[in-house]
């Protein structure tokens, strides 16, 4: 009998209303043990439970309960999936986790390919963990929308791209949840002379055959560290290929937002940036559904830039949110700051600098192109600069009285570094504050003018570039 430890019981909430602890055991929800956490999720929708629990002396308890049809009981478990972690089994080509540095901390070489991630999490999986039973039970229970790292259509190129020799025959549930109403969204980690080409026109042929529970799809280019010593040997795109994938991609997208007006496949940014094109206009994203892929990021970022810059600077307010001590300090102290990002954000961010600058001839701010000597100056994503590399390129840089960082550079909570570098020996190092921001083009430039001239406390912007998504 599988029994779930309780972790936190939420103040205020149905489970402490009911005197549940820490330490309690949930056993059954109206009658039926709990696998998980997505089987947890479903059981307790309905408005009358029975939900039975272990109590700590090891008496067992039977409760009633009646709440709205989706309202939480307020129960926190042990592990987030009330299991253990699904890990990836594949070999693939591109893999990113493979060209890991050794000596990192051990939780970065874990590779994940849960479904159940896909779920709660939005990560992405290959379907090679999967059974029959996996797949009826996504349908049964509605688990919508599901993320699917594809790669190829082609059975046999996704096999040896996978290093699995099952990974064709599992492209074979992607009708069946088609068919069942299961909303989709895939991805295409693309490499150079592999999948490319012919076989990339062959993949988005056969995806607009899901379509429209197919909702999205990206296509990223695989990213290629340093470390990539006896590891199939992929080489970078270069302009005129990232061109040519462009193409393909817009040619379809015209197409298929004729027939189904959608867009469905979407090249990420970086291929516009390494082809030295503009981004595609807001209303070629369908929304924005592929941003964590990388895909609109840029183009939602240079949007909201400009909307906000145009609202904060029109000529009749003249910076009218700025209170007596904020014109005081713009007028009798200058105010210099500075902003550090990757190869992938830095011509956007020199872009935005230098308008507001313009703006404000009282502002100087210094904008630092990090190269990642890391994992490799391929990786061009500020999601995975280190503290060292910001440490020792800012070393002796102007950098003012305070030096914006995106949040991605740092674990989520927490204020250390990919390479566990925190900020505070960032700034012990550089001497100079640090603030960590997030993605908001408004919140950027209010950040930049000064927390004190920041009517929402101007911590809420900067720019955000996950790094490389897909570890499969």
């Amino acid at each position: 009998m599988q029994k779930h430890k309780i972790k936190t019981v939420l103040p205020g909430s149905i489970a402490d209303k009911m005197a549940l602890e820490t330490g309690d055991f949930l056993i059954f929800v109206n009658g039926r043990e709990i696998e998980d956490a997505l089987d947890y999720r479903y059981q307790i929708n309905e408005e009358i439970l029975t939900i039975t629990v272990e109590k700590a002396d090891g008496s067992v308890r039977e409760i009633q309960i009646e709440k709205e049809y989706d309202e939480d009981l307020g129960i926190e478990f042990e592990t987030d999936l009330m299991d253990d972690y699904r890990s990836c089994h594949n070999k693939c080509i591109f893999c990113f986790i493979d060209q890991m540095p050794p000596g990192m901390r051990e939780t970065l070489y874990f590779k994940d390919d849960d479904s159940r991630l896909s779920f709660l999490q939005g990560n992405y999986i290959t379907l090679t963990n999967m059974k029959e039973k996996d797949i009826d039970r996504i349908i049964s229970q509605r688990m919508s929308p599901i993320n699917i790292s594809i790669q190829s259509m082609n059975p046999g190129l996704r096999c040896r791209m996978l290093n699995n020799r099952f990974a064709g025959d599992v492209l074979a549930y992607l009708p069946r949840l088609k068919e069942a109403g299961i909303v989709m969204n895939g991805q295409i980690v693309l490499c150079k002379g592999v999948n490319d080409g012919e076989e990339l026109e062959y993949s988005i042929r056969e995806l607009t055959k899901l379509m429209p529970e197919m909702q999205s799809v990206s296509v990223v280019p695989a990213g290629l560290t340093k470390y990539r010593e006896g590891l199939y040997p992929l080489e970078p795109f270069t302009k005129a290929e990232a061109a040519a994938v462009i193409d393909v991609i817009e040619r379809w997208q015209k197409k298929l937002y004729a027939e189904y007006g959608l867009h469905m496949i979407h090249a990420s940014d970086e291929w516009y940036i390494l082809a030295e094109r503009d981004f595609p206009e807001a209303g070629r994203y369908d929304g924005y559904p592929q941003l964590e892929n990388g895909v609109g990021m840029m183009r939602l970022m240079k949007t909201e830039f400009e909307e906000a810059f145009q609202e904060i600077f029109q000529p009749h307010r003249k910076l009218r949110f700025f209170h007596k001590k904020a014109e005081k300090r713009r007028k009798n102290k200058p105010a210099v700051l500075s902003v550090a990002t990757g190869e992938l954000a830095y011509g956007m961010m020199r872009d935005f600098a230098d308008r507001l600058m313009a703006q404000c001839p009282w502002l100087t701010i210094h904008v630092y192109r990090i190269v990642n000597q890391f994992f490799g100056p391929a990786i061009t994503v500020s999601g995975l600069i280190t503290g060292q590399d910001l440490m020792a390129q800012l070393a002796g840089a102007e950098l003012g009285e305070r030096l914006l960082l995106p949040s991605n550079m740092i674990r989520a909570g927490e204020r250390v570094f990919l390479d566990d570098v925190t900020v505070d020996e960032l700034e012990n190092t550089l001497q100079t504050k640090v603030n960590i921001v997030k993605s908001n083009g408004k919140a950027f430039i209010l950040t930049v003018l000064g927390e004190e001239s920041c009517p929402d406390g101007g911590q809420d912007g900067f720019v955000y570039i996950k790094a490389y998504p897909s570890r499969r």
